[in-house]
């Protein structure tokens, strides 16, 4: 979770401003006062309010159709003179150039104005991260028959050590620590250097990202990094990318394209708690979960989209891989050991080169919404249904066991009456093995619900139900269910199982202001298993605190005590969370690629 140091160095002397309490508005109510010392309504209206006040411009409330005379942009500092935070701050900070912005501005200077287009332009620009605001407002023009566009962005802060973690009580998990320029002498590059820390290794590397290649629509991201043991201090591995792509920047681009390489090579050791998972050998020793990995993959995509309203994107890929794992030296297994823990336990080892089809089909309509992840600043929403289709065949260009043919299916449906939003995905895969032992695995399957309410009390209400399963798999997935990943005051990772059935019920509550940093409280029941047969679910509830920086950060901060109701409960320290984001954000990748 990014969390930049300025912001932590003045949560002491913000917390004894006075407060004030906020209620969000709408996207386009730009009536807020930038008064801070009365309290900002709405953070973005203010920004809004100030730069048109900055350029002499008046709302244009009839843009559509009109003539746009000209492209304005105001691209504000990371601290703006409505925020309280010292502005020395700024000195180091490179505010985003003006060509950055305008690169994205899908709109022609002599063409009619489009909202819409204007609309996804804002999306665009906040899929840069480079910003905490970004909106584009119509203004008067010179003339009555013509229009302009102002793009008011206000910058995140870019020069930064960003950091995500998951702990459970004294134990911590997971540890990143990514020293990073998000925006490179204001041109949108990004550098940075990352260092991790798992419970038994530690891992230094690098990585650079150009999401515009000498101002092209090509972008290039490359990574490596180096992994080192803890107890043994000797390197164990390394992993890296590299990829170049063309992107579909606009709902109306044709085409895109995309080729990628990676590779990881470590020794994996999975953890109950703050041990070594020690597996239950029939008649012998326990076997410890701790194996080698070898992974390498390479592929070409490319895709066409058509439509408009309503978008199809087809798309066919070629790629190969080799997926490698075996119990390490240091392990000393006998031989039926190793045969029952690669039987069991290891994910499948395979190699395969494989062509592909792809269909994603969804509804171009997108809402703008408040105070559903975030607090104050904008969150893009797309609605309606949402298609992902996958089919994949493997030759036997590497011997019989790689001769397969898979398929994927993602579903997803977003509505949104008044002030609730429903969410529904479903997602399901299967493989189906060639030659002469063919057979019927892979067979895994998810659900998801999520409803936000509207406001109550001026919180919200926000629900998940999710249920996760594995039949037949080859590479032998586990979930760990515990602490911050789903059941709040559980112990970490205390339960386990090939399918998850997981319940989060939240009370958000409206945030409390204190001189734009916003902080809120949460209230929550969690009810969940990881299990082989049938779940034995565990209830906790529990209180936590949520913190946002506007000026730094999209997402709250969260910090969580629960409670188990119903079984084992760890020692009073083990049941506090901390980790970045909200408890819904965490769902499996499998829900929108399930192969």
């Amino acid at each position: 979770m990014p969390l930049p140091l300025p912001a932590l160095l003045l949560v002491t002397v913000l917390a004894v401003a006075p407060a004030t309490s906020e209620a969000a508005s709408e996207p386009d109510d730009t009536s807020a006062s930038p008064d801070v010392a009365a309290g900002i309504e709405n953070y973005e209206d203010a920004l809004i309010e100030a730069a048109l006040k900055r350029h002499g411009r008046e709302l244009e409330p009839s843009p559509q159709g009109k003539v746009l005379s000209e492209v304005l942009v105001d691209t504000e500092d990371v601290v703006a003179e409505i925020d309280p935070f010292p502005d020395f701050l700024n000195i180091f900070h490179a505010r985003t150039r003006e060509d950055v912005v305008r690169r994205e501005v899908l709109l022609s200077v002599g063409k009619p104005y489009s909202e819409q287009l204007a609309q996804e332009t804002a999306r665009n620009l906040r899929g840069l991260r480079l910003f905490s605001m970004v909106r584009l407002v119509p203004v008067k023009g010179r003339t009555p028959d013509t229009v302009a566009l102002m793009a008011v962005t206000k910058d995140i802060w870019s020069l930064r050590l960003n950091s995500d973690f998951a702990a459970v009580g004294s134990l911590l998990q997971y540890l990143k620590l990514q020293g990073t320029e998000q925006n490179f002498l204001g041109r949108g590059k990004r550098i940075a250097v990352d260092f991790v820390l798992r419970q038994d290794t530690l891992s230094l590397g690098q990585s650079y990202t150009d999401p515009r290649v000498l101002g092209s629509w090509w972008s290039l991201s490359e990574s490596i990094a180096v992994i080192q043991g803890r107890e043994s201090g000797k390197t164990e591995g390394s992993r890296g990318s590299l990829s170049v792509s063309r992107p579909l920047y606009s709902l109306s681009t044709p085409w895109s394209a995309s080729a990628s390489v990676a590779w990881n090579v470590e020794t994996n050791r999975v953890y109950r708690g703050a041990s070594i998972w020690q597996l239950p050998f029939p008649g012998g020793p326990a076997v410890p979960y701790v194996y080698r990995t070898e992974e390498v993959v390479g592929g070409f995509a490319y895709t066409r989209s058509l439509g408009a309203r309503y978008k199809w994107n087809i798309g066919g890929t070629v790629g190969a891989y080799h997926y490698g794992y075996g119990a390490p030296k240091a392990s000393a297994l006998t031989p039926e050991q190793s045969e029952w823990f690669n039987r069991n336990y290891l994910p499948r080892a395979e190699d395969a080169g494989y062509v592909g089809l792809s269909l994603r089909a969804f509804d171009a309509r997108y809402e703008v919404l408040r105070d559903v992840d975030s607090y104050v600043l904008a969150e893009d929403f797309q609605m309606g249904h949402w298609i992902s289709a996958t089919l994949r065949y493997a030759p036997p260009v590497f011997g019989e066991r790689s001769h397969f043919a898979e398929g994927g299916l993602a579903l997803r449906y977003r509505l949104r009456l008044g002030d609730t939003l429903t969410t529904a995905s479903v997602s399901g895969a299967i493989r189906r093995q060639l030659g002469e032992r063919g057979a019927w695995n892979n067979r895994r399957w998810a659900a998801e619900l999520i409803e936000v309410s509207p406001k109550v009390l001026g919180g919200r209400f926000v629900a998940r139900g999710l249920l996760d399963v594995n039949i037949d798999d080859l590479f032998d997935r586990i979930h760990l269910l515990g602490g911050a990943n789903g059941l709040r005051g559980a112990g970490a990772d205390a339960y386990s199982g090939r399918r998850l059935l997981l319940f989060n019920l939240e009370y958000r509550s409206r945030p409390i202001v204190v001189k734009t940093v916003h902080l809120g409280g949460v209230l929550f029941w969690d009810s969940g298993s990881a299990f082989n047969d049938r779940p034995a679910m565990v209830h906790t509830v529990g209180m936590g605190l949520r913190l946002l920086f506007p000026q730094f950060n999209v997402l709250p901060f969260r910090v969580d005590f629960g409670y188990v109701l119903n079984d084992a409960r760890p020692p009073p320290g083990s049941r506090f969370s901390f980790a970045g984001g909200q408890m819904t954000d965490i769902r499996p990748n499998f829900m929108e690629t399930p192969l």
